[in-house]
């Protein structure tokens, strides 16, 4: 049995397995979440993402937490929402999937996601919470690895999304 939990917070201060990172392509640090994370994990953090030679959007790869509480985070990319016709729903499910999947190849135990791509990124943020939540689920679902996953908010508006969306 899993668990998922909700919360209002700051992810580079969660004491879990693994963070999930909204990043950019080329894992080298940005705004929002990528700029926090990086800036609270060191500059280890900066030399190991230019080890791992850019990133996919839709796709996933490991780091150590290095300054973080987390022990690791996962850098995802999600796509940049430009009116839903070009596959960013299809491509923010596979950052999930991708995430959920490298976590479980690592054997992390317990995952913080942000909402990844609706910030700069602009993906609706309802939508995005939808495929967020299902794709979590539907992976549990089959492979019940992960103790506890916590999505975690910036803002009230994503916090009242996911209390509607996962009936809290």
């Amino acid at each position: 049995m899993y668990q998922i939990i909700l919360q209002k917070g700051d992810i580079t201060k969660l004491e879990v397995d693994a963070i999930v990172n909204a990043a950019n392509n080329s894992l080298l640090g940005g705004g929002g979440v990528d700029g926090a994370i990086h800036r609270a994990a060191g500059k280890e953090l900066l030399a190991e993402c230019k080890t791992l030679n850019r990133c996919d959007t839709g796709d996933a790869k490991i780091t150590k937490g290095y300054k973080l509480p987390a022990k690791y985070v996962i850098h995802t990319v999600g796509p940049v929402w430009r009116g839903g016709n070009y596959n960013e729903d299809k491509l923010l499910q596979s950052a999930y999937r991708r995430s959920l999947e490298v976590a479980n190849q690592n054997n992390i135990k317990s995952l913080a996601f942000p909402n990844i791509s609706t910030g700069i990124y602009g993906f609706p943020k309802q939508r995005a919470a939808e495929i967020a939540t299902k794709t979590v689920k539907d992976f549990q679902d089959v492979n019940k690895t992960i103790e506890k996953v916590i999505f975690i908010v910036f803002d009230e508006e994503n916090l009242s999304i996911y209390k509607k969306i996962l009936d809290f």
